[in-house]
């Protein structure tokens, strides 16, 4: 029986340490917070799931947009352009998968490549915001347009070129026509009519009204005078 029990002891130790061995020939490390981010992508990544979110705005010759993909669906952006490829270096540096893709040129170079405004066929020129917050905010853009922003193409391409599936919804912030627009990879490009002379959503039928109301009080008080003149007379 205690020869037998020493047996199994040996057998156990055995299978433990050619476990250890092979896992060090597969160059296993610990996970750090950006291993565990692309591992997560390769598992959650979501072409089938809700699309992505972008706002815009616009005042004057100037448009806003942010870009608000899921995390996971970040990861998968910063596979697909190698963002990940020294995570070494990012382990020693205790980098978060948010952090090295905020400082990688290529997913940045990717952003900008990709989305984007036009006015009368020409682009806007384009200025990407520091990725810092990516999760947070999103890529924030903004686009400086030759005149005042009444009609432009939006065009939104990232992710669906790396999936058929992905989408974004875009919503304008700023009134427009329409106010929300599904952008596919069949169709990254949607036309958008700003109205520059609403501000802060009030319609300019407000204003008219009030004007004719006061301009109906003036009347009924005229009336009312000369009334009061006939009746004395």
């Amino acid at each position: 029986m205690i020869f037998t029990s020493v047996v199994r002891r040996l057998c156990v130790l055995l299978i433990a340490a050619n476990a250890a061995l092979v896992a060090m020939a597969a160059g296993a490390v610990p996970a750090t917070p950006a291993r565990a981010a692309v591992s997560m992508s390769a598992r959650a990544a979501h072409p089938f799931g809700l699309p992505s979110v972008a706002r815009i705005g616009a005042e004057g010759n100037r448009v806003t947009l942010a870009w608000l993909p899921a995390e996971d669906d970040w990861v998968l952006l910063g596979r697909s352009v190698g963002a990940f490829e020294d995570l070494a270096a990012a382990a020693a540096a205790r980098l978060t998968g948010e952090q090295v893709l905020a400082r990688s040129t290529a997913v940045r170079n990717y952003l900008q490549a990709r989305v984007g405004v036009s006015q009368g066929g020409r682009p806007c020129a384009s200025e990407l915001a520091p990725l810092e917050r990516l999760l947070a905010e999103g890529a924030r853009f903004s686009f400086e347009c030759p005149e005042t922003v009444r009609e432009v193409d939006v065009r939104i391409g990232a992710l669906a070129d790396l999936h058929e599936a992905y989408r974004t919804m875009l919503t304008a912030e700023s009134p427009a026509v329409p106010a929300k627009a599904l952008l596919t990879s069949a169709a990254d490009t949607r036309r958008l009519r700003f109205d520059p002379s609403a501000e802060a959503g009030v319609p300019l039928v407000v204003p008219a009204v009030a004007l004719v109301t006061v301009i109906g009080v003036l009347v009924a008080l005229l009336v009312r005078r000369r009334r009061r003149s006939e009746v004395g007379t």
